[in-house]
Formats: C-alpha cells, sequence, structure tokens
C-alpha cells in the first residue's frame, strides 16, 4: 500500500570510524596532533553533508508523500524530486493515491463467504404473515476505491483499507437490503441498491476520516434461498419474457408507424391533387356554361341548332344500323341490340 524509506546513513557508525582512526593519535608529533582536529571537523562535516543529501527522494506520477517530523505529520508533496530531513529527525510515507483497489464482500477468489454474504431482507414486518421466518438472500458485493487524502489514510484510521472498509462496507449494504423487500434485492431495483450503499458507505468512511473515496459498489451475484429459489428464478424467467415481448412491440411499432405515416401522407397528397383537379374541371365547365350562355342570349336559334348537331355527333358514331319503313327509321345501339329509338323522318321536330 506505501512504502516508508529508511536513512542510508547511520551517525553512531560514522562517530565509532572517526574514533578508531584517532584514537592513538596521542602518542605521535605535535604536528600531527595540530591537525587531527582539523581532520576530525572535516570529516563530520563530509558527514553532515552526507546525511543531509540522504534527504532527498522522488516522487513517482500517481504518487505522493506524507511527511513526519519526530514522528507528527507535517507536510505532503506531490509528484517530482523532493527533500525531508533525514532520519532520526524526518521520516515520510510515499502512497499510491491514484491506483485503484479492490474489495470483496461475501466472497473470497471464487469463494462464497456465508457469514459475509447472508443477509435479511426489509420486507418480514410490512408483508410477511404473523411468525413467519424472515427472508434471506445470499449477497456479493464487490468495491472499488482509491485514497483521496494521504494524511486521514495513513494516520487517522487503523488499517482503514482492512477491517475499517470491510466492516463499513458490511454494515452499510446490510442496512439498505434489510430496508428493502427481497424482490427490489433479486429483480426490479438493483440499481438502486448500488447507489444506495454507495453513497452509505461513503458516508460512513467520511466520517471515520478514512481518507477512501469509493470509486464504483456493484452486486456481484444475489441468489434466493434455497427452499424458494425455483420460484424466485420463475419470477425472473417471466420479467425478462415481459421485457423481451415489450421490446419487440416497441420494434414492431417503430417500424408500422413510419409506413403509416407515409401512407397517409401519400393519401392526402394524392386528395389534394384530385380536388384541384376537380376544381378546375368545375371551373371550366362553368366557364364554357356561361360563354355558351352568352352566345344563345344574342341567337338563339343558330345556338340551339348548333347545340343539337353537336349531341348527334356525340351519339351517332356508335349507332350500328338503321332500320325500318320510309316513314320512320330505327336507331340501334350495337351494343344493346334491345334498345332501339324510332325516329321520324318527317315532320318531327329538331
Amino acid at each position: 500500500m506505501y512504502r516508508q524509506e529508511e536513512p542510508e546513513v547511520n551517525i553512531e557508525q560514522i562517530i565509532a570510524r572517526i574514533k578508531g582512526l584517532f584514537g592513538g593519535s596521542s602518542g605521535g608529533s605535535n604536528k600531527g596532533s595540530s591537525k587531527a582536529p582539523i581532520l576530525i571537523l572535516g570529516i563530520i562535516l563530509l558527514g553532515v553533508i552526507g546525511w543531509f543529501a540522504t534527504g532527498f527522494f522522488s516522487v513517482q506520477p500517481g504518487e505522493e508523500a506524507a511527511l513526519r517530523m519526530f514522528g507528527k505529520y507535517s507536510d505532503t508533496r506531490g509528484t517530482g524530486l523532493q527533500w525531508w530531513w533525514p532520519g532520526p529527525i524526518g521520516a515520510k510515507d510515499i502512497v499510491r493515491v491514484d491506483e485503484i483497489r479492490r474489495l470483496e464482500l461475501g466472497v473470497r477468489a471464487g469463494t462464497p463467504v456465508l457469514d459475509e454474504s447472508l443477509m435479511i431482507t426489509g420486507d418480514p414486518d410490512e408483508q410477511g404473515a404473523p411468525g413467519e421466518a424472515p427472508n434471506i438472500v445470499d449477497v456479493q458485493l464487490l468495491v472499488q476505491y482509491d485514497i483521496k487524502n494521504v494524511k486521514d489514510y495513513l494516520y487517522r484510521v487503523v488499517s482503514p483499507d482492512a477491517f475499517t472498509l470491510k466492516d463499513a462496507t458490511e454494515t452499510s449494504l446490510r442496512q439498505i437490503v434489510g430496508s428493502r423487500p427481497i424482490d427490489d434485492v433479486l429483480t426490479d431495483n438493483k440499481e438502486i441498491i448500488q447507489i444506495e450503499t454507495k453513497a452509505k458507505l461513503q458516508d460512513i468512511l467520511d466520517q471515520y476520516q478514512s481518507g477512501i473515496r469509493i470509486r464504483e459498489v456493484k452486486l456481484l451475484y444475489v441468489f434466493a434461498p434455497e427452499q424458494v429459489k425455483d420460484a424466485f428464478d420463475d419470477v425472473v424467467r417471466a420479467k425478462e419474457d415481459k421485457a423481451r415481448i415489450i421490446n419487440l412491440a416497441d420494434a414492431y411499432k417503430e417500424s408500422v408507424l413510419p409506413q403509416a405515416r407515409g401512407t397517409a401522407a401519400k393519401a392526402l397528397q394524392d386528395a389534394e391533387g384530385t380536388r384541384q383537379q376537380d376544381i378546375a374541371v368545375a371551373e371550366g365547365e362553368a366557364q364554357r356554361f356561361l360563354a355558351i350562355q352568352k352566345e344563345y342570349a344574342k341567337s338563339k336559334d343558330v345556338t340551339r341548332k348548333r347545340l343539337y348537331l353537336e349531341a348527334m355527333e356525340d351519339i351517332l358514331p356508335g349507332v350500328g344500323k338503321i332500320l325500318g319503313n320510309p316513314d320512320e327509321v330505327i336507331l340501334v345501339n350495337p351494343d344493346n341490340v334491345s334498345n332501339v329509338m324510332p325516329v321520324p323522318v318527317s315532320g318531327g321536330q329538331e
């Protein structure tokens, strides 16, 4: 989780070595004894410089360093080359803060942990019959999190991402599951349960000042009790069939409606075209009638005769035979022989 760097220079070893080098110099010449303090001072100065040099350290991207002086928190440093007092004065703890960490509740490496996963739902008090045993579900949960505050993570709570996080997660999940009926947990409202559990867990961790940020809470598996497992499986399958049929109906509706709208639009356009055509024909016939009436008013005999001749031009081409005596002719319709029309040859009116 984090790495603690130890001092590279031991001051006691340096002092012992200096004493070993100059412990027998008292029996030498005065010249040698006069240079000894300078050498000792120089060696001590080099040792101090070397000790100071051990305070340099680097923080990699995605890491933060928490600094302590005489065991008390002092500061937090970010990415780059940094310096801090070496030991025994200072110490530093470097933590990877952007790493997404995982916690599994109710399962370990694929093996269920029943002490954690078995939970009581909230429906017996509202829906269950008196004396009925509570509904129990087997819930397995995955929590993903990272570090949002290095100081709180390292120094506020003991083992924040082990026992603290596990206990807080189990508490949050049991409260949310215990407040909902078993159908919500097994079928309908898993997403809502995940959201509420995440919010509850983050609230507990913030109260503890754990320095942990919850990224995601996901229900891995939710099982019904063995005694009613088959019945709940049937409920799940029925709801899946219902959703599938609704989806098919929606797809059919989306495919039919555009075609029906297109057909209706085309029918409206055709009707509008027919309407405009009929109006134009009617207006033309009215104008023609008015023109004929105007001419008829000017010369009634000539106009009446012309109208009679035009009518005969339309009728006579369809006549197949002319039968009868010299006093009359009979016009026969070739399509209907029984339909005859006698026309007088003389003495008739035009």
